[in-house]
């Protein structure tokens, strides 16, 4: 399938590894030109190298803290300057750590907002003019199962991106009528080094092994086994993509079944 991504612009967050390295390497393989920032100027500048080597796109890296509005406005800008346009938004941060209620501050709940919600309406805010100038425009959020189906002793993450959920539906809305779609993605627990880190979390906070974290996921996925980078950027591709051009306000779970709720 032609997904109608070349010679489109594709900004892809936190893309220096698992999921959004994963995602923007998809896009690139079907003739996207990707912009990828993270925090770490080493690691974007590798994993951008990695993906025109492997693609034969073109890939321009920098770092940029998405939860730095200043920093964003300048890479979205530098982004849009560079390649004179920008067609697709994927958002994307990592997730605040593992906690209960009594465990957080007022500090963890006011990090763990920016880093998930107001990264997401900060990299939108800077994006959605390009797009609105071009007539034309993708943005697909990334949040995570947490904000439809609350996890143990992720309190932030559940809070913070749920939050990220009616900010999605609501933007899709109104940007509806300038050909911008607006979708969000679910991805359940996924091979990535967060679900790497939670699991060591889960063997501190119960005194388990390693394989038994895992295997606790395992079993209450009904595929049985964790997902795998790949698979999730292939569904983001799709929603990025010319074929997705009657999807928009959508929440799609890429979790193996994970989430048992029906709506």
């Amino acid at each position: 399938m032609d997904l109608g991504v070349k010679g489109k612009v594709a900004l892809v967050a936190a893309a220096s590894r698992g999921l959004g390295f994963a995602v923007a390497r998809r896009l690139a393989e079907e003739g996207a030109l990707v912009a990828m920032c993270s925090r770490d100027q080493v690691a974007i500048e590798r994993a951008g190298k990695e993906v025109q080597a492997a693609t034969g796109s073109q890939a321009y890296a920098a770092a940029c803290d998405v939860t730095r509005a200043e920093e964003v406005e300048a890479f979205v800008a530098e982004v849009a300057h560079r390649f004179g346009r920008l067609d697709i938004l994927v958002t994307n941060a990592g997730g605040p750590p593992p906690l209960s209620f009594e465990q957080t501050s007022l500090e963890d709940w006011h990090a763990a907002v920016t880093l998930n919600l107001i990264s997401t309406v900060t990299l939108c805010k800077a994006s959605v003019p390009h797009m609105k100038r071009l007539g034309a425009g993708r943005i697909v959020n990334v949040t995570s199962i947490a904000a439809k189906q609350p996890v143990e002793n992720l309190i932030l993450s559940n809070s913070s991106r749920a939050g990220v959920l009616g900010f999605s539906k609501t933007l899709s809305v109104e940007l509806a009528p300038y050909h911008i779609l607006v979708n969000t993605v679910c991805p359940g627990y996924t091979r990535t080094q967060r679900v790497i880190d939670l699991a060591k979390a889960r063997v501190e906070r119960y005194g388990i092994s390693e394989a038994e974290a895992y295997d606790y996921w395992n079993r209450q996925i009904p595929l049985g086994r964790l997902g795998e980078p790949q698979e999730f950027a292939d569904v983001v591709a799709f929603l990025c993509s010319e074929r997705a051009s009657y999807v928009t306000g959508t929440v799609v779970q890429i979790d193996g079944g994970f989430v048992q709720g029906i709506i």
